[in-house]
């Protein structure tokens, strides 16, 4: 399997692929509020209602509400997928995505620093060489052990194939053998997608039931 953009985009979109960056505003939510909403629709409100929320501009993610549980919940856009991915530069991902607060330290800074960099002109390869640098001086932090995130938003976009693919949970480790969780093996629930970008593996579950309660019908 293909690593998603964070959860479905291991159902790699078999449409053509977009292969430069489009302009800036198709990346961007025109309704603020509506974007905080989206982001908060990626966990049960007992975990989103106390949550921070981050929203996209033209300068990258920037907070808009701060929370007091530690989580943060942010829509991400197609960059997170790997930099090989055919979806990487489509504007048309939004996925919602609630970190804990271990994945708020370790994972986030990625995602803020892919965005930032990007909408200030740089390059993909500019993109990978500068998270490859940070990680290597410690700039950026190492993944920790207990980083996770919600993603059962019915209301998000993971890619142009499966779209809100399954609500589920994902785990993100140091880059780890798949066999350990027993990942991608028949009869169990538990996939797994390389990062060597980020220098880690994320393991996602599937969960029965979407954030506002209702059973997932596929």
């Amino acid at each position: 399997m293909e690593r998603i953009i964070v959860a479905a985009l291991v159902l790699t979109s078999i449409a053509e692929a977009q292969t430069s960056m489009a302009a800036v505003d198709q990346y961007l939510m025109a309704d603020r509020n509506a974007e905080i909403v989206l982001a908060r629709s990626a966990a049960p409100k007992s975990v989103s209602d106390d949550a921070g929320v981050m929203v996209l501009d033209r300068q990258g993610y920037q907070t808009a509400v701060k929370g007091t549980n530690g989580f943060v919940c942010m829509v991400l856009r197609s960059w997170t997928a790997g930099p090989d991915e055919a979806e990487f530069w489509n504007p048309k991902i939004r996925a919602p995505i609630c970190f804990n607060p271990t994945a708020v330290r370790t994972y986030v800074p990625l995602m803020t620093l892919r965005a930032r960099l990007l909408f200030s002109g740089k390059s993909k390869d500019q993109m990978v060489a500068a998270i490859k640098t940070g990680l290597d001086k410690k700039e950026l932090p190492a993944q920790e052990i207990g980083a996770m995130c919600y993603m059962m938003s019915k209301d998000g976009h993971l890619n142009d194939r499966a779209g809100h693919w399954h609500p589920h949970l994902m785990f993100f480790v140091p880059l780890a053998d798949a066999k350990a969780w027993g990942a991608d093996v028949p009869g169990s629930p538990v996939l797994s997608a390389a990062d060597p970008v980020d220098r880690l593996t994320i393991f996602m579950v599937p969960v029965a039931k979407w954030s506002d309660g209702t059973a997932d019908a596929h």
